[in-house]
Formats: structure tokens, C-alpha cells, sequence
């Protein structure tokens, strides 16, 4: 057995920095899960109209509607298995913004022909969207969504372009902070951007089989369909 990146990644994985390859290795095979400690330097959304969406996706711990600088924050990477025995590992954003802290969860699961992620976002998993991992030259790591879906109960449908949007994620490691750099961008093809976020993180590994899943982490509702 091997993690769900490497997976979908193949020889591509090998070209990681160390710290990433560590990183993206979390899973029930290595039985380690990740947690990491930093502060997000900027959190922005895009135009005015776009707040209201940003408002309604928090309700449901997908995205984050404040605008904010040097914001303490944590991500919590577990591997567990799912209600239909899937290998799932989280990736769930805790942002300590004044007032309340905020969420934002998704949960990656590997496609049944071992091909792609999915990422389910949220509390209830109603939006699902396709991963697609890619090594740079300087040992980066790029993930960029591909389609997104909708879906609840019978109802599962694509989301249209007009009200969708693709989210691209950059993450490396810098050697001489020790810390590990996220940069994520949230972009409509017809608005523009519409939300993002930047800082940087410590990493810290424990052994599953000790720690386990902490209560609220899985989601509400879990969505059968891959």
C-alpha cells in the first residue's frame, strides 16, 4: 500500500522536496497523520457581491467570509477509514479570526480506479471537485480542481461555469524557516478572483494509532458516490 498522492501522482511524487513527499505521504499505510501550526498572512475575497456566497459557503465550513491579515491558524491532516470503507484523509483549516474561529473542511478521497481525488467540501459533502496533483521544477507542489459537482440524495449535477470556479494551490517547503508555504487562489473564469489565502506553517507527525480521529473532525454527512 502507498498514499493516495503517490498514487495519482506515480514517478511524479519523486520530484517533491523531502518535506512534501513526508507531507503528502500521511495515510492509513504510514499510519502517520500531520498537523500543522502557523499563521495565514493574508485571507481576501473579490468584489463586494461576492460576500454573500462566501457568508452562506461558511454556514457549512466551506470557505471563509472575513478578510483579514496574520491570522493564527491550524490544519489537520488525519487519515481514517470512511462510512463506505474508503481511505480518507482530511484537510481541515481552522483560521483563528477575531470574533470566531472559522472552518474550512474538505475530505480527499482516492477514485475507485485509483486515478484522481476527490475533494468533498464541507460539513455535508454536497460539493465534490477533482484534483489534479502536479510536481514543479523547484520542488512545489500545484494542485488545480477540475470539475465540480453537486450533490444530495439523487440529484447529482455539474456545476456550471457561470457560478463555479477553480481553485489552484501552491505549497512548498522553505529549507531556511523550517516552514512549509501555501498560496491558495479561488478564480471564476467569468468574475475573476474570488477568494484566497497565504502564510506559511510548522509540521508536526503523530502516530494514528494513538491519536485516532478527534470528535467533530469527519464530516456531518458522508456522500457515497466517488
Amino acid at each position: 500500500m502507498t498514499s493516495m498522492f503517490r498514487t495519482v501522482m506515480g514517478p511524479d511524487f519523486d520530484r517533491l522536496h523531502p518535506e512534501l513527499r513526508r507531507r503528502f505521504s500521511v495515510g492509513l499505510a504510514s499510519g502517520e497523520a500531520c498537523t500543522g501550526h502557523g499563521v495565514m498572512e493574508r485571507i481576501w475575497h473579490g468584489p463586494t457581491f461576492v460576500k454573500p456566497f462566501l457568508v452562506l459557503g461558511a454556514t457549512r465550513n466551506i470557505l471563509v467570509p472575513q478578510a483579514a491579515r496574520n491570522v493564527p491558524f491550524k490544519i489537520e491532516n488525519v487519515p481514517y477509514t470512511d462510512t463506505y470503507g474508503r481511505e480518507t484523509v482530511s484537510f481541515v483549516r481552522t483560521f483563528d479570526l477575531p470574533g470566531r474561529p472559522r472552518r474550512f473542511d474538505a475530505q480527499m478521497v482516492l477514485s475507485p480506479k485509483g486515478d484522481r481525488i476527490l475533494d468533498y467540501l464541507g460539513t455535508h459533502q454536497h460539493l465534490a471537485s477533482e484534483l489534479h496533483f502536479r510536481a514543479e521544477a523547484d520542488g512545489s507542489l500545484l494542485i488545480r480542481s477540475g470539475e465540480h459537482r453537486f450533490r444530495e440524495g439523487p440529484v447529482d449535477v455539474r456545476v456550471p461555469e457561470l457560478v463555479g470556479a477553480t481553485a489552484e494551490v501552491r505549497e512548498s517547503y522553505d529549507d531556511q524557516t523550517g516552514r512549509f508555504r501555501v498560496r491558495v487562489r479561488v478564480v471564476n473564469r467569468y468574475f475573476g478572483p474570488l477568494f484566497g489565502y497565504q502564510g506559511s506553517f510548522e509540521a508536526s507527525y503523530t502516530d494514528i494509532r494513538g491519536c485516532g480521529v478527534r470528535p467533530g473532525l469527519r464530516p456531518v454527512r458522508e456522500e457515497s458516490r466517488a
